[in-house]
């Protein structure tokens, strides 16, 4: 439910870098100022297990254009760390007014899985150019994930391969997809569970490092920007270090109460918890209502009623998928798994309204009966085929592009972060249950954002880490934190913003009434309000909102074009579901 950023040819440079071990490290001695604290509370108790490590000490080097990068090893386990050791990666991009610099901004695009080292390398198409020249843009990559030392719950791409053949679609429907798909749940958790670094990968074992980072960069507190998944980091770090708060904004926020788990609600699958789907489906239909009253000059799908004609296109490809041929003659099945995938895709972009309606146009022209004379059934033979074509077109264009040889970790890094996180009783025979109430409850996305998380079922995941932080998120931070939601967000619903900034004494809410998965960058409004809060520690007034700069059938091409630098660096979707496919 992140973003993972592009930019691939430099990120490769970054990579060599960090191999090759041109940027050492060392370590230095504890931080004084947390030597003297009790054990009185939880939050003591975090300073009192850091107090206990040595700080790092950087050795930075350039690693690529404009940047530099570091490697740092930290304790696997907190509780021992003389322990076993993990290579974190780290890249910085210099301050560029560097007299009246604050201090270094830690950014994390989410995921679980996502790179800290790519966003932060790709920071200049995505930050505005104030927050540049104030702060050193630094991203950690999260341990297990990215450049530094990976996890792996397989000891090879074959035996993964075999391990998740039962993930042969978007999600499953029906109750032979969903037998696979339940059993490669089984398989992925049980390799995962038994992973050392996998049970090590707690949203909490990151923030200690990322505290950890703080330390060895040199600042007194924390400045943080984060989206997504990385609004969990933030909160998390927030609640167990309270008082090194500085200025923590996040963007796209997840509900930490579902994310985490409880008591109360343990016993519900974790999207469930969430309701990302009650997003998409909020976001998709807006798109199709407005494309309604744009008309046809402006919506290629306006004919008739877009919500009633989705519906129908959902049912026909329930009952029979769609075969069509490329420019190639090569067949491509469209299911109805990969439709609703590839729309979810298009969601994440604030610009991607048209693409939603064009690949619905498509499949409507092309599942539509033809009833028609000899004639004008050539007639359609010769539009079918142009439609085919832009069908395939589009929906190539909404895959992310991602090679598919070597062992891809992607999944094992979601699976570690996000199930050692979640506390859940739930078993995987009961998913297709709550897939269809999640189907009733949010249309097409309900069983889609579902299946996504479904390794967490307790009894397929078992590695939870005992040193996950599991709340209070209520803490009183040295700063107020400001929360970030946009009302049409596919991936993490408003609702979570508001209840997550409802919890956390001070805090701000910022609503923005955006399209697309986040708003920075894609609002003028949200992003000055965010840079003013990162640069200067002020908070927008309370009850402001934003409004998008791109609006479906309404915007200009200048807006569009806005947005396009900060699309090719955060676009590449990156939900476990997409990835699964």
């Amino acid at each position: 439910m992140g973003v993972v950023v592009g930019r691939r040819v430099a990120a490769a440079g970054v990579a060599l870098a960090l191999a090759w071990g041109l940027v050492p490290s060392g370590v230095t001695t504890p931080e004084p100022a947390q030597a003297a604290v009790t054990k009185t509370s939880s939050v003591t108790a975090e300073a009192r297990r850091m107090a206990a490590v040595p700080t790092p000490k950087l050795s930075w080097s350039r690693c690529v254009t404009g940047a530099e990068c570091a490697t740092v090893k930290v304790p696997l386990d907190y509780d021992k760390p003389k322990g076993a050791k993990v290579e974190l990666a780290l890249l910085r991009v210099k301050a560029r007014d560097r007299k009246n610099r604050i201090g270094t901004l830690f950014v994390n695009p989410g995921g679980p899985g996502g790179s800290s080292v790519d966003l932060a390398l790709a920071s200049p198409d995505v930050l505005s150019a104030k927050v540049r020249d104030r702060f050193d843009v630094v991203g950690v990559d999260p341990r297990g994930i990215g450049y530094g030392t990976p996890v792996s719950c397989f000891s090879s791409t074959r035996a993964q391969n075999a391990a998740t053949a039962g993930y042969t679609t978007g999600f499953p429907l029906g109750a032979k997809q969903e037998k696979a798909w339940v059993a490669a749940d089984k398989k992925l958790g049980k390799a995962c569970s038994g992973d050392t670094m996998a049970r090590s990968m707690s949203t909490a074992q990151v923030a200690r490092d990322m505290e950890l980072m703080r330390r060895a960069v040199g600042d007194k507190k924390l400045s943080y920007l984060g989206f997504s998944y990385g609004t969990y980091l933030g909160q998390v770090y927030a609640n167990m270090f309270p008082s090194k708060v500085r200025a923590v904004a996040v963007d796209g926020v997840i509900d930490p109460v579902a994310w985490a788990g409880s008591k109360a609600n343990a016993a519900q699958p974790l999207e469930w918890r969430l309701n990302s789907s009650g997003g998409a489906w909020k976001a998709l239909r807006e798109v199709l209502v407005r494309c309604d009253k744009a008309g046809t000059s402006r919506c290629s799908f306006a004919a008739g009623d877009p919500v009633a004609k989705t519906a129908t296109i959902a049912a026909r490809l329930k009952a029979r998928p769609l075969v069509v041929e490329d420019q190639d003659g090569d067949e491509v099945t469209v299911t109805y798994a990969y439709l609703v995938s590839a729309l979810l895709g298009e969601l994440y972009d604030p610009a991607g309204y048209e693409s939603v309606t064009d690949l619905l146009s498509y499949v409507d022209a092309l599942t539509t009966p033809v009833r028609s004379t000899t004639a004008r059934s050539r007639t359609s033979g010769a539009e079918r085929a142009r439609t085919s074509a832009a069908l395939v077109g589009a929906l190539r264009d909404a895959e992310a592009d991602r090679p598919r040889w070597g062992y891809d970790n992607s999944l094992d890094a979601f699976t570690a972060v996000t199930c050692t996180d979640s506390r859940e009783t739930t078993k995987g025979s009961q998913y297709a249950g709550w897939a269809t109430k999640a189907d009733r409850r949010a249309p097409y996305f309900g069983r889609a954002w579902l299946w996504g998380s479904s390794t967490c079922a307790a009894d397929a995941f078992t590695g939870n880490d005992e040193d996950a932080y599991t709340g209070p998120f209520t803490a009183r931070t040295a700063a107020p934190l400001l929360f970030v939601g946009n009302d049409y967000d596919p991936a993490t619903n408003y609702a979570g913003a508001v209840s997550a900034a409802k919890r956390m004494p001070g805090a701000r809410l910022l609503r923005s009434r955006s399209f697309g998965h986040t708003a920075y960058g894609t609002s003028r409004c949200a992003t000055g309000a965010v840079d003013a809060y990162l640069l200067k520690g002020t908070l927008p007034k309370a009850g402001t909102v934003c409004v998008g700069d791109v609006q479906p059938f309404a915007s200009s091409a200048a807006a569009l074009r806005t947005n396009s630098a900060r699309q090719v660096a955060l676009q590449e979707q990156s939900s476990a579901l997409l990835s699964r496919r």
